[in-house]
Parts: C-alpha cells; sequence; structure tokens
C-alpha cells in the first residue's frame, strides 16, 4: 500500500539519515515530499524550504531534534497525517501529547528499519 510520506529535517548531505531515507522510500514507491533547510533534489524527490500544503499525507518521518521540532507542530497538525514516526533522537513527548489531542498515531521507530522488515 502506499503511504505518501513527508521526509521533515530532510538534507541533501548523503550521509544523513534523512536523505537516505528519501532514497529507500523512494526505491520502495512510496510517494516522498520532503522539507529541509536547503532546497535541492534527492533520488527526484523535489527537497522544499518551506512549509508546504502538500495532500494526502499519510505519515510525517521526523529527522529533526524535539527543539527543531517546536516551529512544526501547527503545521504537521495542518497537515492531519495518519501518523507520525520519530525517528531516533527525535523522540519528544510534548509532541506526543498534542498528536495523541489530535487522533494522530505515533510510531517511536525508524523509518529505515520499518521498510527494511516490512512494517511501514
Amino acid at each position: 500500500m502506499e503511504k505518501k510520506t513527508l521526509v521533515l529535517g530532510a538534507s541533501l548531505n548523503p550521509s544523513r539519515y534523512s536523505n537516505i531515507a528519501i532514497k529507500r522510500l523512494s526505491s520502495y514507491k512510496q510517494p516522498t515530499v520532503a522539507v529541509g533547510l536547503k532546497k535541492g533534489e534527492v533520488s527526484g524527490v523535489a527537497i522544499t524550504n518551506e512549509q508546504q500544503d502538500f495532500d494526502d499525507v499519510h505519515t510525517v518521518t521526523l529527522y529533526l531534534n524535539p527543539q527543531r521540532q517546536k516551529e512544526y507542530y501547527d503545521y504537521i497538525l495542518s497537515l492531519q497525517p495518519e501518523r507520525v514516526i520519530f525517528n531516533p533522537g527525535t523522540e519528544n513527548p510534548e509532541l506526543y501529547d498534542l498528536l495523541r489531542k489530535n487522533n494522530i498515531e505515533i510510531e517511536v521507530a525508524c523509518t529505515l528499519v520499518m521498510l527494511s522488515t516490512n512494517q511501514y
């Protein structure tokens, strides 16, 4: 099943996990959009540096530390995703509470592992 995914905290640096996640999501044929600090492209996925109103986002996968997430709280909620994945280092109880109040599923997991074990 296709699950349109927003990679939030996307990087153009090939050694960053967000960059690897974009490549892996693309290889698994998952529709992918990305927001990061710098505009660019990874595996045919455009990275924007603006909080765009993407349609039909199923999953937001986070690659931002909790302090950097604060400015995206309203943005994440506005997209009305079905779930948010908190990758290692992004755990944030404050955002968990906000998401739960809005009936959004929380996964504290690694997107890369979820994809490789068919749990995505």
